[in-house]
C-alpha cells in the first residue's frame, strides 16, 4: 500500500509541476505583463521601462524558475491589480470557496445517493425513470442559467434567501445548490449501478433467505459495498467544485477564489491568476490522488496492478 501511494504521489507532483509550467508559459504568451501594469493606452517608453524594472525582458524559463523558487519559499509575488501580496488575497478568500465547496458536496450527497438507491430498488419503473430524468436534466442545465433561476424564484419573488453575498450561512444555500446539482448525475448513476450489481449478488440472496428485507437489507448489507466506488468519486468532485466555482461565485457575488480568478483575468493580474490556477490544479490533482488511494484501500486488486 505504501509503494502504491508513493507512486501515485510522485505522479501527482509531476503533473502539478507540468501544469504550473504550462500555465506560466500560456499566461505570459497570451498577454504582455508590462501592458497589464501600465495600461493599454500607455506610451511605449513607459511600457519598456516597466518591462526593464520588472525583468519581463528576460527569458521565460528564467522567470519561471524564479517564480517556482519563490513558491517553494512562500513568496507568491505581488499583485499588479491590487498592489498587495498575492498570498494575502488567497488567504482572505480561500475559506469562502472551501465553505462553498463542502456545502455543495453535501448537496450532491443528499440528492444523488438517495436517488440512486431508490432508482436501483425500483428498476425500470416510473421511479427509476424519474430519477434518471432528473439526473439528465441536472446535467443539461448550465450553472449560470440555474443560478439566475434560483435568484429570481427564491431571492426576488419569494425572498427566502439573500440575493448575493457571503456574510451568513443563508447566503450559501442557493450557490451551494447550484454548484452541487451539477455533480448529481454522475454520483446518482454510479450509486444506481453499484446498487443494481450488489442486489444481484449471492450474499444478498443469502441475507434475504435469513429474513432481511427493505431498509434493513439495504442498510446492513447492500449499501456498504455499493457505496465504495462513490466515495472515491466524491473526492474528485470536491476538487472540481473547489476549482470550478468561478461562474457560481460570480453570479452570487461571492468573494471567493473563483471570483478572484475572474477579476484577475479582467485586470490582467498575471501573478494572482498564475497562483490561482496552480492552486486549483494542485487541489484537483490531490483529490484524484486521494481517490486513487481510497480505491486501492478498498480494492486490493488495484494495489497489485499498481
Amino acid at each position: 500500500m505504501f509503494r502504491y501511494s508513493f507512486q501515485r504521489l510522485l505522479l501527482a507532483l509531476t503533473v502539478s509541476v507540468a501544469l504550473s509550467f504550462a500555465t506560466f508559459l500560456l499566461l505570459n504568451f497570451a498577454t504582455d505583463p508590462a501592458y497589464a501594469i501600465a495600461g493599454e493606452d500607455a506610451e511605449l517608453e513607459v511600457v519598456e521601462q516597466i518591462r526593464e524594472d520588472y525583468g519581463f525582458n528576460r527569458p521565460v524559463l528564467v522567470r519561471y524558475g524564479e517564480w517556482a523558487v519563490g513558491v517553494l519559499q512562500g513568496d507568491f509575488g505581488e499583485s499588479y491589480y491590487w498592489n498587495k501580496p498575492v498570498s494575502e488575497l488567497v488567504v482572505d478568500r480561500a475559506p469562502i470557496t472551501l465553505r462553498l465547496a463542502f456545502l455543495s458536496l453535501a448537496v450532491t450527497i443528499l440528492l444523488a445517493i438517495p436517488l440512486g438507491i431508490i432508482a436501483a430498488l425500483n428498476p425500470n419503473t416510473f421511479v427509476d425513470r424519474f430519477a434518471l430524468g432528473f439526473a439528465v436534466s441536472a446535467q443539461a442545465i448550465p450553472n449560470f442559467w440555474l443560478g439566475l433561476i434560483m435568484i429570481i424564484l427564491f431571492a426576488v419573488n419569494w425572498r427566502i434567501f439573500p440575493v448575493s453575498g457571503d456574510d451568513t450561512l443563508l447566503h450559501f444555500v442557493l450557490p451551494a445548490f447550484v454548484l452541487g446539482a451539477s455533480s448529481v448525475p454522475a454520483v446518482m448513476r454510479l450509486t444506481r449501478t453499484g446498487m443494481l450489481d450488489v442486489m444481484e449478488s449471492d450474499y444478498i440472496r443469502t441475507a434475504r433467505a435469513k429474513g432481511y428485507s427493505g431498509v434493513a437489507l439495504v442498510k446492513r448489507h447492500a449499501i456498504r459495498n455499493a457505496i465504495l466506488p462513490v466515495i472515491s468519486v466524491l473526492a474528485v468532485q470536491l476538487g472540481s467544485k473547489f476549482s470550478g466555482s468561478v461562474i457560481t461565485e460570480t453570479i452570487f457575488a461571492i468573494n471567493g477564489l473563483g471570483r478572484l480568478a475572474l477579476e484577475s483575468i479582467l485586470g490582467g493580474d498575471i501573478p494572482t491568476l498564475q497562483l490561482l490556477i496552480f492552486i486549483f490544479a494542485i487541489v484537483f490533482v490531490m483529490m484524484n490522488l486521494l481517490a486513487d488511494i481510497l480505491n486501492a484501500a478498498l480494492d486490493p486488486r488495484l494495489r497489485i496492478a499498481g
